[in-house]
């Protein structure tokens, strides 16, 4: 595998060791980046059984996924881990307690319950409570991906936690899902379905379950993606002729038209973190490529010009925009500002192609498609040079996958 990263060093990797959180005091541990910090958990007092070796198994992976922290050794730690992990009866109950080796800063004290037959969760809020407390960034664990599995001709919605663990389908229509984006909270999903033997897009509420059709027109309903507000939606309809790019108030049910081209299509919308702007592709040039729009109307701005085709944006939280651009017969992970300067860029080295890139909330990693031989499996890139992790299993065919937002 080969990566460059150009300018994320500005993003993330301040290079500094310590730095002073003001509103708490709190001193926080930091480092050059691709630099992590050691965590030891040699403290950590496991009663032995299923749960507690499944929560110590998972608490370890977590970390090393993470980004930022590693498992350490005592002698090579900067953050000291102590406790206990015990089962009592139906629950597993941790009490965990975060240390700096050499500031001797107090990071975390924190006793944590949760049901046996979930510990997985539970490790996974404690890394993410260890993250935040150490870096001051927030982590990954307790977020979850969303994405397509397919079957015969059949492609339905599938969701996991962000280390491939939880799998469960979600969808059992017998016919076509594709396209799945959360809302701005994790508890709504857009996306397209072929259910009534047309595209129209629909919207999940994940806590009750219930499904509602927020667009069948007449002609393809595609790409529908909620706005950061949760107020509006960005889809593609073709009600009035070829595919444009229309904005719906979900209330009041109007339909803005942002796009007017009469001999193109247009597709993938994607809102900007503050709801002003969408990305999205569009084939008015020839080959399909980037444009940005404002929510407002008027002319769009072509954002990209490199490559036989870019596709499938994804406008990230920390303002950065990632797509799949196509060289050759390669769909290469490429990451572009605003402006339209390339940061990053991702390809394998044989024959791979990556595709439908989707940010996690913490603006670092992203998962993706790999495709090869005819086949795509659920990656995740870190942008900082971690290597990629395969979160699918190898049989099936699985694709087009996006990270949940963070709880609120």
């Amino acid at each position: 595998m080969r990566y460059q990263a150009i300018y994320f060093i500005t993003l993330f990797g301040m290079a500094f060791y310590s730095m002073v959180d003001t509103a708490s005091a709190q001193i926080r541990i930091a480092k050059p980046a691709g630099e992590k910090i050691g965590v030891s958990l040699n403290g950590l007092s496991v009663e032995p059984g299923p749960a507690a070796d499944l929560f110590i198994a998972t608490l370890r992976d977590n970390i090393e996924r993470s980004g930022w922290l590693t498992v350490a050794g005592s002698g090579r730690a900067d953050v000291a881990v102590s406790g206990s992990v015990n089962q009592r009866r139906n629950d597993v109950r941790a009490e965990i307690r975060a240390l700096g080796v050499h500031n001797q800063q107090n990071y975390l004290r924190q006793a944590y319950r949760h049901p046996a037959d979930d510990v997985r969760r539970l490790a996974h809020q404690v890394v993410d409570d260890l993250v935040y407390a150490v870096t001051g960034h927030r982590g990954i664990a307790t977020t979850r991906i969303i994405f397509v599995g397919q079957e015969g001709r059949n492609r339905e919605l599938f969701m996991m936690d962000a280390d491939g663990g939880n799998f469960e389908q979600w969808t059992r229509d017998g016919s076509v899902s594709v396209r799945p984006r959360w809302g701005p909270t994790p508890d709504k999903v857009t996306y397209t379905s072929y259910i009534n033997h047309f595209p129209d897009v629909f919207l999940i509420d994940l806590r009750s379950g219930n499904r509602t059709a927020v667009a069948e027109y007449s002609g393809l309903n595609s790409g529908g993606v909620l706005s950061p507000s949760g107020n509006e939606m960005a889809v593609i309809l073709s009600k009035d002729g070829n595919p444009e790019l229309y904005v719906k108030d979900l209330k009041s049910g109007r339909l803005t038209r942002l796009t007017h081209t009469l001999q193109a299509n247009e597709a993938s919308p994607s809102w900007s973190p503050d709801g002003r702007h969408i990305v999205y592709v569009s084939d008015q040039a020839g080959p399909p490529h980037l444009y940005i729009i404002s929510r407002q109307g008027g002319p769009p701005r072509r954002l990209t010009t490199r490559g036989n085709e870019n596709v499938a944006p994804d406008w990230g939280p920390n303002g950065l925009i990632a797509f799949a651009s196509r060289v050759g017969r390669q769909y290469h992970l490429v990451v572009m500002d605003p402006e339209g300067n390339e940061v990053y860029r991702f390809s394998d080295r044989g024959d791979a192609s990556y595709e439908d890139p989707s940010w996690a909330p913490n603006g670092r990693h992203i998962v993706l498609g790999r495709r090869e031989n005819f086949r795509s499996q659920i990656y995740i890139i870190d942008t900082l040079g971690d290597p990629p992790v395969r979160l699918t299993p190898s049989e099936g065919e699985w694709l087009s996958p996006a990270w949940s937002p963070h709880q609120p």
